[in-house]
């Protein structure tokens, strides 16, 4: 591995603290009795504090400095001074140490006393401090000029989601989503908890990856010798106890999907499922309002949330419409009680692709998502799905063909799905034979057959009404994130790439990439600025090192990230 000069530099610190008998990794507790918050909130003059954390920045002034240190609860300011750290006539602790041997990202610990400077800062006076952990690696450190304008800033997506450790610290408003992720989970869990649900657990290396329309993971289990799937949805177990007597459940459940990854989908994901007996669909949506205007009004004080250029309300009630009314408001087509046949033509008309293997369920489905998906801004409940879209959901009391099924829709994108719960095991294995023809047309989404879950609804379950809400895609809407990456902590990536030594011209046109990632090659050409031999010599070196690739379609030559 191959150090750069800061790291050896600060590797021959580390070698000179241990020369002075400093441990650098020292193993005992250090006795913190205040944050930077708690000294902030409850501050007093001279009050005797403990603290810990990185230091953040230092001005140092001779015999004295300021600096500020960083916990988990923000940062506060500290004062150096020579004298009151080193009494007697020994000033290495001062000049030795905390000038030449400490770095910006190291962890100290201060005892000291709280003071306010003269232009009225709180500010805690070193009385003592230790080395806590010597840092090797150099933390970003953004640079603000006179007008204004932030330099080296840790601003690139894929370092950032690389390197979360690194985000959290140098981004402060990164923290606040994710901790605002867990005030999501925990309003959901009390309002359940407050109607008398149980939280449960349920397996997530399951025999046949049943709940949903989805590609799943497959592993092998070496000691049954039989594959296992990685959950795709934990619908199926959760309505197995309902069948065993739980009146309410609910589970906070990792599921992994084996398809695209994008800014709003991820292979591993987060989401809650609640299933409740004795209620319905319409009292599903009715809980469901409640629910997301008490975590914005939790979070925000208000119902309404910023989401990109638009105010999301999520006062109750929200709007409820048919999914195909929803399709015939805004492309015309009258699809209820259609064939296939006709579906498919209404496809061909729509310019939406529908091959051999999808079927009627699939190509609404598509239609949806094509021409009306994108319209609904405000929250508003997508209801009555035809039968072919709902293997699991019961069919509509009242309407020929459809169920009692609604999806969630806010900002153009689902956030929850719900049925009333289909609980007629033959029904249900009919769904399930449906489902199984649709795989052998080569549909690789379609469902297992769960023949256990059959047997377990032939034992009696009550009505039941079930829901699931993506917990990362709520996150996203009350934080104000378009990415999904922006609310994992460790999103999956690409592997990563060996550093590759490149010009300072093809460092260039990489940030400009970066920003796009997909540009035409002479729109790429004039953002970057460069004379025709730099920028020929500089798109030969990132698609030589693969850091880049051209692709020529029937519309333009395009240069887009590898």
């Amino acid at each position: 591995m191959q150090l750069s000069e800061q790291e050896l530099v600060r590797r021959e610190k580390l070698g000179a603290l241990r020369d002075l008998g400093i441990d650098p990794y020292p193993a005992e507790l250090y006795p913190i009795d205040h944050t930077s918050k708690q000294i902030k909130d409850k501050f007093e003059e001279g009050k005797k504090v403990i603290v810990a954390g990185r230091l953040m920045s230092r001005r140092i002034q001779g015999k004295a400095s300021f600096a500020e240190l960083q916990d988990s609860n923000g940062r506060i300011q500290v004062y150096f001074n020579r004298d009151e750290i080193c009494t007697g006539e020994d000033k290495t602790l001062y000049n030795e140490v905390y000038k030449k041997l400490l770095d910006i990202g190291d962890f100290i610990g201060i005892e000291g006393e709280l003071f306010t400077t003269q232009v009225g800062e709180k500010t805690v006076l070193v009385k003592n401090f230790s080395l806590l952990s010597k840092t090797l690696r150099p933390l970003p450190q953004p640079r603000t000029d006179a007008d204004g304008n932030v330099f080296d800033a840790f601003t690139d997506p894929e370092l950032r989601y690389r390197q979360r450790y690194v985000d959290l610290v140098v981004n402060p408003t990164v923290k606040d989503t994710f901790v605002k992720r867990t005030q999501i989970v925990n309003t959901i869990r009390s309002f359940y908890n407050d109607m008398g649900f149980l939280e449960v657990e349920t397996p997530i290396l399951q025999p046949i990856p049943g709940g949903a329309a989805a590609r799943p993971f497959i592993t092998h289990h070496n000691a049954l010798d039989i594959p296992l799937y990685l959950r795709i949805a934990n619908e199926l177990y959760l309505k197995r106890l309902i069948v065993g007597g739980f009146d309410g459940v609910y589970e906070f459940a990792k599921d992994f999907r084996n398809e695209g990854m994008d800014r709003t989908h991820n292979p591993e994901f987060t989401v809650m499922e609640m299933y409740a007996a004795y209620k319905d669909y319409n009292w599903m949506m009715d809980t469901t309002e409640k629910l997301l205007e008490k975590i914005a009004i939790t979070l925000h004080g208000t119902t309404k949330v910023q989401f990109g250029d638009n105010v999301i309300d999520y006062k109750a009630p929200f709007k409820r419409i048919g999914i195909l009314d929803a399709i015939k408001e805004y492309t015309g087509y009258d699809l209820y009680q259609k064939s296939e046949e006709e579906i498919r033509e209404a496809c061909k008309a729509l310019d939406i692709e529908a091959d051999e293997t999808m079927g009627v369920g699939k190509m609404i489905d598509e239609i949806f998502g094509e021409k009306c998906e994108g319209n609904y801004i405000q929250p508003t409940f997508i209801t009555d799905y035809p039968v072919e879209m709902s293997p699991l959901t019961k069919k509509h009391r009242s309407k020929e063909g459809l169920t009692e099924r609604f999806e969630l829709m806010v900002n153009g994108k689902e956030l929850a799905n719900a049925y009333t719960e289909l609980n007629d095991p033959i029904d249900q294995l009919e769904r399930f034979e449906d489902q199984l023809k649709l795989s052998e047309k080569g549909d690789d989404e379609a469902m297992f057959i769960d023949h256990d879950f059959v047997r377990a609804l032939e034992y009696g379950m009550p009505p039941t009404s079930g829901i699931g809400i993506g917990i990362d895609r709520l996150t996203m809407f009350m934080t104000n994130n378009e990415s999904i990456q922006e609310v994992l902590f460790f999103p999956q990536m690409k592997p990563e790439r060996k550093a590759v030594a490149i010009s300072d011209d093809a460092k260039g046109i990489l940030e400009v990439l970066r920003k796009s990632e997909k540009l035409t090659l002479a729109d790429l050409k004039t953002q970057s600025g460069l004379s025709n031999k730099k920028w020929d010599k500089s798109i030969k070196e990132l698609t030589k090192n693969n850091l880049a690739k051209v692709e020529k379609t029937e519309e333009d030559l395009f240069v887009e990230l590898i």
